[in-house]
C-alpha cells in the first residue's frame, strides 16, 4: 500500500490533479479540505458531547476532586460526631452508633458514583481516539509537505546540474574549437 501512496502522491507532484481520476481528484481534494482546516481536540469533542456526556464530566471532575474529599469528609465527620456525641446527650439519635443510615448513603453514593466516573472515562478514550485521529492527519499534512519540498529541491538540483553541464558543455566546445577539430594546435607565430 505504501507504493501504492508513493506513486500516487509523484503522479500528483509531478503532473497536477489533472493526471489523476475524477475519482483520485475528489479523494485528494477531500484530503486537502481536511488538512487545510486547523481543528482543536477540544473543539471537536465539545461538539459531538451530547448534555449527559458533559455532566458526567463534571461530576467525575468534582468527585477526583480535593474539594470533593475535604467536603465529603466534614459531612462524614459531623455525621458521627452529631449521633455519637451531641444526639445521644439529648437521648434521641436518628442513626446509633453502627451508623447503619450512613452505611446506606454511602453505599448509593458509591453506587452512583462509580458509573459515572466509567462514563468519564469512556469519554476520554473517545477524546483520545479523536486526538489520533487529528495528529495522523497532522502528520499526513507534514509528510505530504516534506514530499513537495523534497520534490523541489530535486528539481533545484536538476536545473543547477543541467546549468553546470550546460557551462562544461560550451567550455569543451571553445576548447576543441581553438585546438582545432583535428586535435593539432594551430602553429604559434
Amino acid at each position: 500500500m505504501n507504493e501504492d501512496v508513493a506513486r500516487l502522491a509523484r503522479q500528483l507532484l509531478d503532473n497536477g490533479l489533472g493526471a489523476l481520476s475524477a475519482r483520485e481528484q475528489r479523494v485528494i481534494l477531500h484530503i486537502a479540505k481536511r488538512l487545510n482546516v486547523t481543528r482543536n481536540v477540544n473543539i471537536v469533542v465539545s461538539e459531538q458531547q451530547t448534555f449527559g456526556e458533559r455532566l458526567a464530566d463534571k461530576v467525575a471532575q468534582f468527585g477526583g476532586s480535593w474539594t470533593f474529599i475535604i467536603v465529603f469528609s466534614s459531612l462524614l465527620v459531623s455525621w458521627i460526631g452529631l449521633n455519637a456525641f451531641a444526639m445521644k446527650a439529648l437521648g434521641a439519635t436518628f442513626d446509633p452508633y453502627p451508623f447503619i443510615f450512613l452505611n446506606l448513603i454511602l453505599s448509593m453514593v458509591a453506587a452512583l458514583q462509580a458509573p459515572v466516573i466509567l462514563m468519564s472515562q469512556n469519554r476520554q478514550a473517545a477524546r483520545d481516539r479523536i486526538a489520533a485521529g487529528l495528529d495522523y492527519e497532522v502528520n499526513l499534512k507534514a509528510e505530504l509537505e516534506i514530499m513537495s519540498l523534497h520534490d523541489k529541491l530535486d528539481r533545484l538540483r536538476v536545473e543547477h546540474l543541467e546549468a553546470m553541464l550546460g557551462e562544461q558543455t560550451r567550455r569543451i566546445q571553445e576548447l576543441t574549437e581553438r585546438v582545432g577539430v583535428g586535435g593539432t594546435q594551430p602553429a604559434a607565430s
